[in-house]
């Protein structure tokens, strides 16, 4: 990530029970549940990129929106 980048919040409405089991697992690991969620999602998008299921021209091009 260049020195220059800004993270971004992203806000999410998700299902009580997701959530509840989200925090469960976040206390769990003793880390905030918005930290979780996003080493989660972070998973997520380079699994899809090994799989070949993330879209082949936006593989690392985190810069564009």
């Amino acid at each position: 990530m260049p020195s220059d980048a800004v993270s971004k919040r992203v806000f999410l409405t998700l299902p009580d029970v997701v959530y509840q089991e989200l925090e469960i697992w976040a206390e769990s690991q003793g880390r905030p549940v918005a930290n979780l969620g996003a080493f989660l999602i972070e998973t997520a998008i380079r699994q899809a990129k090994t799989t070949g299921e993330f879209p082949k021209e936006s593989q690392g091009d985190g810069d564009k929106p």
